[in-house]
């Protein structure tokens, strides 16, 4: 067996069956293959690595090279994508190994970090990565916005197609990129390729800045309207963005919307009546995945006060005993002996990423850990919110 990486061009003809028999009807239109290879220009930077047998690609894992927020600290991201295997060739673990390639090789690239979109959480647990909440969606009538359709907001929305305001829509979401944990973008190479969507945006300003964004299109008259994330940098963004939608009553019967966890619907109105749910569950269901890949790379992240040392065991790329201390309100990793807690990779993920506290990684098997109050202290929970899907 094989394994290389391989260029964009290369692509359709090792990684597009794999992926096409894994993720799309089959057997799919030609047409299809000829999409494929238009689309590998957005997917020059991805690092695409293969398994091969007698020169047929059995299976495939990529990386898109991104950027996240981790408690305020933006660090390159390794965004796997496009993991799949020949039927004949499962079981056989060409997944696991291509996946401990991978990773490592986007570590040693620079990547401190790495998310993911699972098509069984189990598996990629195995690798270290630890769940974090997936998105929300509001479902409601325009109806219940109808008190911000007369109200004086002090700003203006702009509804454009998006390859008119790709260059607003994506300049807005690399500012987001500095203020909320979690939140996750491409590079320019791969952000190219969202420019000819068909979607509308609805940018809202306030005092000539852009406070909010939100892409949507309009399934038919007396439809659906659907929008991606509701993406501002404060209430008078999500109010003027509310405001637009609502002008839509007697156009569309009931909007969908995505929203973080930390978004609360029923308070946009006295009057709304909303559905707010989120659906986990597998293959394409799932809440995103992350892990770190670099601990000294940490170095600098925003966290509590307190001092401990842990083990993080199981794990060749962050395995090891290391100094966690936080002087001046900021993290600082270095080499450590006599740990007083035992966690495995993805427990201190969870931990670094705010979706578990001490108690919950004991329950949960993911560590040992004696050092509660310090870690709770130096680490408290705090939602991510990844929005990029990949």
């Amino acid at each position: 067996m094989d394994f290389r990486q391989i260029t964009a061009a290369e692509r359709t003809d090792k990684m597009f069956p794999l992926q096409a028999y894994a993720f799309m009807p089959s057997p799919w239109p030609a047409e299809e293959r000829d999409k494929y290879r238009e689309r590998m220009q957005y997917y020059e930077s991805a690092v695409s690595l293969v398994a091969e047998e007698d020169g047929q690609a059995l299976a495939g894992a990529a990386a898109f090279r991104m950027q996240q927020n981790v408690r305020g600290l933006v660090h390159d991201m390794a965004g796997v994508a496009s993991v799949a295997t020949h039927p004949s060739a499962r079981r056989r673990g060409l997944v696991r190994e291509l996946m401990r390639r991978l990773l490592r090789q986007m570590r040693d690239e620079g990547c401190v970090v790495s998310a993911l979109y699972p098509f069984r959480p189990s598996f990629y647990a195995r690798f270290g990565f630890v769940g974090i909440p997936r998105h929300r969606t509001a479902s409601f009538s325009p109806e219940g916005l109808s008190h911000l359709t007369r109200a004086e907001l002090g700003g203006e929305v702009e509804q454009v197609s998006m390859a008119d305001g790709f260059e607003v829509y994506d300049a807005f979401t690399r500012h987001l990129l500095t203020r909320r944990h979690g939140f996750a973008v491409f590079d320019e190479v791969r952000a190219a390729g969202f420019r000819n969507d068909r979607y509308w945006v609805a940018i809202a300003r306030s005092g000539g800045e852009v406070v909010g964004v939100l892409r949507y299109r309009i399934d038919r008259s007396a439809g659906d309207l659907r929008a991606s994330h509701l993406l501002t940098t404060g209430p008078v963004g999500q109010a003027l963005l509310l405001q637009f939608l609502g002008r839509h009553v007697d156009q569309v019967s009931r909007i969908v919307l995505t929203v973080s966890t930390d978004e609360v619907p029923e308070l946009w109105g006295t009057d709304i009546a909303v559905v707010t749910e989120g659906q986990v569950g597998g293959p394409d269901r799932n809440a995103p995945m992350v892990r770190v890949l670099d601990m000294e790379a940490l170095t600098g992240t925003p966290a509590g006060p307190g001092a401990v040392t842990v083990e993080i065991v199981d794990d060749e790329l962050i395995g090891g005993v290391w100094q966690l201390e936080s002087a001046a309100g900021r993290l600082s990793v270095t080499k450590g002996t006599n740990p007083v807690a035992t966690l495995s990779a993805a427990g201190f993920s969870g931990l670094l990423y705010g979706v578990l506290d001490p108690v919950e990684i004991g329950v949960r098997g993911l560590g040992d850990v004696a050092a509660v109050p310090v870690l709770a202290e130096m680490f408290p929970r705090r939602m991510p919110y990844i929005v990029a899907d990949f």
